[in-house]
């Protein structure tokens, strides 16, 4: 019996000194990789770099500070999104507060690279929560928080401008309408005057008809007067 209970024990020391083993050749390999990413990162092959420490992650899937790298290498390459996919990460991974607190310094960069100043603003007031004397931090805040009010500004002036220019266009609108009026009261009177112009001239054609035709019968009056007279005096005569 205490030879079988020896026996397991040491099936399971060995099976712990395996894996003991294993881990540690894991993070070797993973720090391999780390250094590796370094070296081209100062080269400035940040491409090459994000690959090294992607490859160290693959290797260990604890290792924060590959994580961080490739957050900063995505950033070299403005790749902003998904550096701050890699920061958030790196942030929930970590118990240390300096690095909790850097992760969400370069999240921030990453916020105002993206002009995501508000989201920007509430990072780096995490990071200084945690490490008050990041200097860089307290100026990345001062400058965000002035281009969020820049930013307001011209979001109020270009409301009022756009208030302004609808105010126009009704009052383009409206003129526009009250001199198609005007033209349409011009025109109902212009063919009112024609109206009665043609009317009066309608007129005196009748007075003048009139006249002429009373003129034509006083002149047939006087001629059967004067003929009524010739045959009388003939006839006398």
């Amino acid at each position: 019996m205490d030879r079988i209970i020896q026996h397991r024990l040491t099936a399971w020391m060995i099976f712990f000194l395996l894996l003991t083993l294993s881990l540690q050749v894991s993070a070797q390999a993973d720090r391999k990789y780390v250094r590796q990413g370094n070296k081209e990162f100062e080269k400035e092959k940040f491409a090459e770099s994000e690959i090294s420490y992607r490859r160290a992650i693959d290797k260990n899937k604890s290792a924060s500070d590959a994580v961080f790298n490739a957050g900063d290498a995505l950033y070299k390459q403005k790749k902003y999104e998904d550096a701050g996919k890699q920061f958030v990460e790196n942030h929930n991974m970590n118990e240390d507060k300096s690095k909790k607190s850097a992760s969400l310094y370069n999240l921030g960069n990453s916020f105002l690279m993206s002009n995501k100043i508000k989201e920007s603003i509430d990072a780096y007031e995490g990071s200084l929560k945690l490490n008050p004397e990041n200097m860089e931090a307290k100026y990345n805040l001062a400058y965000a928080q002035d281009l969020l009010k820049q930013q307001q500004q011209q979001q109020q002036q270009q409301k009022e401008q756009n208030n302004k220019d609808q105010n126009k266009d009704q009052k383009d609108k409206q003129d526009n309408k009250n001199q198609n009026q005007n033209q349409q009261k011009q025109q109902d009177q212009q063919q009112q005057q024609q109206q009665q112009t043609i009317s009066k001239e309608d007129a005196d054609r009748i007075l003048n008809a009139l006249a002429n035709d009373e003129k034509d019968v006083q002149e047939k009056i006087k001629l059967a007067k004067a003929s009524k007279a010739r045959v009388r005096t003939i006839k006398n005569w």
